[in-house]
């Protein structure tokens, strides 16, 4: 009996740990006027496509991307690719970024000062959402293939966001996705959650997405 107790203990010690580091990210980022963007989603939900269709719609302040991954750089070569400042991280079989993880990346990655800082979390829906990284703002992207239910299967991502984005929306109708359902089950839990329908390879629902980001860390937007 004695063992499941020793594990949580660590388990307490290790998210103290993490909120501490987070802290000392956010005064950092702050102090630096960096904008930094946690997206979270599953894997194969459009978080890179998203990122750099964002990021082309951005203008006035540079930007530069932390990828994580469990393994590999395709992510971070196809951004870097795209001509954004991108950094990787492998995590090497864990589910998720922290906040030690994202102190040392900036650190090498070494973006401007006045910087917009998109960090792409590793793809799932679980354990992305317990580690605050010190980010001002949380983004969960998910995909229409992916089904309107997900609220009801993993409620502590969609409290924990600050915007949704409902990606891939022109393949909606192809998908039995119910839009609207997902609203309700979404707004439910988190009432306060901005959502916008988008497609990044369609260009549908970006200018809304972007308008609101650009307000939100006083960018300056361009719709070419």
């Amino acid at each position: 009996m004695e063992k499941p107790k020793t594990t949580v203990r660590i388990l307490e010690k290790i998210s103290k740990a993490n909120d501490v580091i987070a802290e000392e990210n956010r005064s950092e980022f702050l102090a630096r006027g960096f904008a930094v963007i946690n997206l979270l989603g599953s894997p194969g939900c459009g978080k890179t496509t998203l990122i750099a269709a964002t990021a082309a719609r951005l203008r006035g302040r540079p930007i530069a991307v932390v990828e994580g991954d469990v393994a590999g750089s395709v992510d971070a070569e196809f951004l870097a690719g795209q001509g954004l400042p991108a950094i990787q991280i492998n995590t090497g079989g864990g589910c998720h970024l922290d906040a030690g993880m994202i102190r040392e990346a900036m650190r090498a990655l070494a973006p401007a000062d006045g910087s917009v800082v998109f960090i792409e979390n590793v793809g799932n829906l679980i354990c992305t959402a317990g580690y605050d990284l010190g980010e001002q703002i949380r983004v969960l992207a998910l995909s229409t293939p992916e089904g309107d239910d997900k609220p009801h299967k993993y409620p502590g991502i969609f409290v924990g966001a600050e915007v949704l984005l409902i990606t891939k929306s022109d393949v909606a109708s192809y998908v039995g996705f119910d839009a609207q359902a997902l609203r309700r089950r979404a707004l439910s839990l988190n009432p306060g959650l901005v959502i916008f329908e988008v497609s990044a390879v369609k260009g549908d629902g970006m200018d809304a997405w972007c308008d609101w980001l650009a307000a939100r860390v006083g960018e300056k937007k361009s719709c070419e």
